[in-house]
């Protein structure tokens, strides 16, 4: 940069500009080609490019080293040896180490279509056969266990199942109706793939198993052997203007009850009433007239009260298994209220408090943690105060020492509660809440961290205003807020999942462009954070669609739970693994798995422009240390300062930096990354679209 004040001039291809009498000097550079770097700041003489950064002497020169942001004189040093061997040998101890993949095991592939399964609604008719298919109860165990080594090669490390204890409902398939939590529904086991073989078999291969578990509700028909919710048989149902014996509803041909048992009734449970263990025991027409002891009506009677067949009277719950304070609506879901009433009509509010209620549920679970179940994950912790579910989680730590435990707390901001930045809801029912231990919802370190972990719903908010829209802008602002949590390294990271979706309608599966995912996924396997993929993602599978059912109308096959198993087919797997968001992911899992930074360490440095971010990882002080640098749109270069001296080796290109006077820079291309490890070991995976 420097010799006479002043002057300007081109010298073998090099731009020279002079200061006089400036000791810094604020700036920029523009190649006049769409890149441009970020704010700059020089205090010395130095030669600068786009693609190496700052250099104390002409680069062609000394193209061996590559020096950032200041002095020091080079001395004739060489790369060091690393100090770590890469990739680095894992605990198997932390999770922290993992990446998830997660899928509603029904959805997922089809093994064994001797057990497919209709719900009995949101039945999909074939439009010129008037035949039902796509059985909701569709994947199945067997076929997840012929499918491992498809997650395996994406590089998943964990698996994250849907709950696959036995359910009960009329659109039961995602395991969120417990019946029986003391069975595995055998709707997804056959003879020769039940769950104890698919966790063995997910072992062999180096996966781990997540049980997905529900603590705050059961399905409304009660718990089998526990407690009995008050219905009629539902076989002798009968819709307005039909008649019994003449419902005409796919495989519900003649009743609505159960087609695939032989008495078409599903609720087995040993302690209901003697006069419904009689009927379920007999007349599986449901023609025998039946009295309704509540109401002395007799069934079967068309149109006669749908409530007593499918709905529940919160007013008659047996208190020592339910809540009783009714069902959630309107401002419920912001307040106390939450954590007392029932969520919805098939999702009945268990009285988590009671020592039975405790009993059975942590019984019930250990026995699969015996079974080699590795890490749970609970739904609808907000509807549990955060120290009443607590002893659920302490059990299961005690049961299997250094069990990782997390849970989805759904938020639509940033979710921290009494401080404030926009949240309306009190600390009490919010994510960081039940990672602390304290009790001032005013100072998250008034206790310490309670060892439970929670999907990151904060960061995830903020995708609908920057990452959807092609840009890190607003992302800063709540890494900067991981103060909040008990240990922010172990929160669980998401683009979209079977509820939520990333853009402004919160219900739709990611719809933004391809460039925007891959962008959005050198994100969350950089930072802070167990990356968690959605079944699909790596396809942009349903891109747009809605990720539950919405309309009255609609079957899974129009929602982001559609049957993925047409893209694992033997035919069609290849075509699948060559997409590039796979191979973009695939890369992003090589590469974490490598270097424990990315895992583990610490973030900070972090600085954000909208187009770009950066930060520092430093895992052990400095065991693992990373400078990461990511792009979005375009390509530029990316300065950080005040950082680890030495020589530093980027993991997507191989580029290699030495640096001496604690300042790095480097060229990121555009939806790229750069992750410069301090003695790291260079170049991992293959160039693809994005990460190159």
């Amino acid at each position: 940069m420097a010799r006479d004040a002043n002057e300007r001039q081109r010298r073998e291809d090099w731009f020279v500009y002079r200061f006089n009498g400036v000791t810094t000097a604020r700036l920029l550079f523009h190649d006049g080609h769409g890149r441009q770097t970020p704010d700059l700041q020089r205090d010395r003489l130095g030669w600068y490019t786009l693609e190496g950064g700052w250099s104390n002497r002409n680069p062609e020169e000394s193209s061996s080293e590559n020096f950032n942001n200041g002095g020091g004189d080079s001395g004739g040093s060489h790369a060091p040896t690393p100090s770590m061997s890469y990739p680095a040998t894992l605990t198997g101890q932390d999770f922290r180490e993992e990446t998830i993949y997660f899928l509603l095991t029904a959805r997922f592939y089809d093994g064994d279509p001797s057990n497919n399964f209709f719900c009995r609604d949101r039945i999909k008719f074939n439009r010129e056969t008037g035949q039902p298919e796509d059985p909701h109860w569709r994947g199945d165990f067997k076929g997840l266990i012929q499918r491992l080594d498809y997650i395996r090669d994406l590089g998943f490390t964990a698996i994250w199942i849907t709950p696959p204890v036995e359910n009960r409902s009329g659109l039961d398939y995602h395991g969120y109706h417990a019946y029986d939590w003391t069975r595995i529904d055998p709707r997804l086991e056959s003879p020769d793939a039940t769950y104890q073989d698919l966790i063995n078999e997910a072992h062999q291969r180096g996966i781990k198993i997540i049980q997905d578990i529900v603590v705050n509700h059961s399905c409304q028909y009660g718990i089998r052997g526990k407690v009995h919710i008050d219905h009629l048989p539902i076989k002798y149902y009968v819709p307005q203007g039909s008649e019994q014996g003449r419902v005409n509803h796919g495989p519900y041909q003649g009743s609505l009850g159960n087609y695939a048992w032989p008495n078409r009734d599903d609720i087995d449970n040993p302690v209901a009433p003697d006069w419904y263990r009689e009927r379920h025991n007999t007349d599986p027409e449901g023609k025998v007239p039946l009295v309704d002891p509540k109401t002395g009506e007799t069934v079967p009677k068309p149109g006669y009260n749908p409530g007593r067949f499918f709905g529940i009277d919160a007013n008659n719950l047996d208190p020592e298994w339910y809540m009783q304070h009714g069902f959630i609506s309107g401002g419920d879901w912001e307040s106390a209220a939450v954590q007392l009433k029932h969520i919805a009509g098939d999702c009945i509010n268990l009285a988590t408090d009671r020592q039975n209620v405790k009993d059975y549920l942590i019984g019930s679970i250990n026995r699969y943690l015996d079974m080699g179940v590795d890490a749970l994950r609970i739904d609808t912790v907000k509807h549990v105060p955060r120290d009443n579910l607590m002893e659920y989680v302490n059990a299961w730590k005690a049961h299997k020492p250094g069990l990782f435990v997390f849970g989805e707390n759904l938020v639509k901001g940033y979710g921290f509660g009494d401080l404030g930045h926009g949240d309306n809801g009190p600390s009490f029912i919010r994510p960081w809440w039940y990672t602390r231990l304290g009790h001032d919802p005013r100072d998250p370190n008034s206790g310490g961290d309670s060892g439970f972990a929670v999907l990151d719903f904060g960061l995830f908010s903020t995708f609908r205003d920057n990452l959807s829209r092609g840009s890190f802008g607003g992302v800063k602002a709540v890494l900067d807020m991981d103060w909040i949590f008990g240990d922010a390294s172990t929160l669980v990271t998401f683009l979209q999942n079977h509820d939520v979706g990333p853009d402004n309608d919160f219900r739709f599966r990611f719809k933004g462009e391809q460039w925007m995912a891959a962008a959005a996924y050198n994100l969350l396997w950089t930072a802070r954070g167990i990356p968690c993929l959605y079944y699909g993602e790596e396809i942009e599978f349903m891109k747009g669609a809605p990720q539950d059912v919405i309309g009255n109308d609609d079957t899974l096959d129009t929602t982001g739970r559609a049957y993925f198993g047409d893209h694992l087919t033997d035919e069609r797997i290849g075509q699948t693994q060559n997409h590039p968001l796979y191979q973009h992911i695939k890369r992003l899992n090589q590469i974490r798995r490598a270097i424990p930074a990315l895992q583990k360490g610490p973030m900070s440095h972090v600085n954000e422009w909208g187009s770009g971010i950066s930060f520092v990882r430093d895992f052990n002080n400095g065991e693992s240390y990373a400078v990461v640098g990511l792009t979005i749109g375009g390509g530029q270069a990316v300065s950080v300062g005040n950082i680890r001296n030495g020589h530093y080796r980027d993991a997507v290109t191989g580029n290699e930096i030495t640096v001496h006077d604690g300042h790095i820079s480097f060229h990121v291309n555009g939806n790229s990354a750069g992750i410069y490890v301090l003695d790291g070991p260079g170049k991992i995976g293959v160039d693809g679209a994005y990460l190159r």
